[in-house]
């Protein structure tokens, strides 16, 4: 079969390898889309701590079960599946008190275990174990079920920072994740949403889909002046900072409500994560600020859920749709901030 494997920053390459067997408790899908994000664009350029190469990427996958292991019950050869990128253990002291996005022992796929640019993979017993193979609802398409993951991760930060009705929302970053927040945001009841970003192709490509009731060009306007502008200089009650910049974050305080909520939803690069934070914002508004880090395995079964009621559509979200042979391709449309959602279809 096909795969796409990383060798090392800036080599991933598309070559032939054995086609896998599963092993007792495991199951092995034939791979029917495979996602992209940011984050495979920064393993491609500078590796990964957790991956040993050579490790096929991919970690938003969906597909069809080929085979099922020794031992694993209902599950069957044609079962429609997606599969949790980040494999909490279940049994540390975070797992058994229902915080499995904080898992210390957490592994994902694509990283630790090979992932879904192949034809073929294999879903460990690991993630069969904590409930993460999702059946995929009737009326879902398989590229669908790939965003789940993305959608999970969206979820788990929306419910840390308490987004719901009424609330000024506003949203840095108009990417593929950025984009699910809005959405997100709308379903739970948000008053208003705002989306901002630096690069004005991609917020007039992303306001086009998802309609935000104002956009804000960080290009050409201060962002902070805008959103108290539009908020009658009261600030936003909620703050998503979906970029991976200090910038942002230190913006999102600026702009925040009194007992505004902020999230730190993008991580920061891991040699420059110090910002400046005026606490005294903190301290005298009564600001909270949360972090928000992957998603549980119940978070991407309610997301399917989300996706297959239509409260938050993302078919739409899906911009590019590639062959594995083209995975490079792909990686390089995220890296250029071209596309909202580009999927690989092995």
């Amino acid at each position: 079969m096909k795969v796409a494997r990383f060798h090392a920053p800036g080599d991933i390459r598309v070559e032939d390898a054995p086609e896998p067997s599963p092993g007792p408790g495991e199951v092995k899908i034939r791979v029917r889309n495979c996602s992209t994000c940011g984050t495979d664009v920064k393993i491609f350029k500078h590796g990964h701590h957790h991956i040993r190469p050579p490790r096929v990427m991919g970690h938003e996958i969906a597909g069809e079960i080929a085979e099922v292991g020794e031992g694993v019950a209902g599950w069957a050869a044609g079962d429609r599946v997606q599969v949790i990128a980040a494999i909490p253990c279940g049994g540390c002291e975070e797992c058994l008190r229902g915080r499995m996005t904080v898992c210390p022992n957490q592994e994902s796929m694509g990283y630790h275990y090979d992932g879904g640019f192949a034809e073929y993979t294999i879903v460990p017993a690991k993630v069969l174990a904590v409930d993460g193979l999702n059946r995929i609802p009737d009326g879902v398409g398989f590229a669908e079920a790939s965003v789940a993951e993305p959608l999970a991760c969206v979820l788990n930060g929306q419910e840390l920072a308490r987004v719901g009705d009424g609330d000024d929302v506003v949203i840095l970053g108009a990417g593929p994740i950025g984009c699910l927040h809005v959405r997100l945001a709308r379903s739970r009841g948000a008053g208003r949403v705002f989306l901002a970003d630096l690069n004005p192709d991609r917020l007039a490509m992303a306001a086009e889909r998802v309609r935000p009731d104002a956009v804000i060009s960080g290009r050409d306007a201060d962002v902070v002046d805008e959103v108290l502008k539009l908020t009658g200089g009261r600030g936003a009650d909620v703050v998503i900072t979906a970029a991976a910049s200090g910038a942002a974050q230190q913006q999102a305080l600026q702009m925040a409500a009194r007992q505004g909520r902020i999230s730190f939803f993008g991580g920061l690069p891991k040699d420059d994560p110090i910002i400046a934070l005026d606490s005294n914002l903190v301290h005298y508004r009564e600001l909270t600020i949360v972090g928000a880090n992957g998603s549980s395995p119940l978070h991407n079964a309610r997301a399917l859920d989300l996706i297959a009621t239509g409260a938050v559509p993302v078919s739409d979200l899906i911009t590019h749709r590639i062959p594995l042979a083209e995975v490079l391709e792909g990686i390089d449309i995220v890296s250029r901030g071209t596309a909202i959602k580009v999927t690989v279809e092995p």
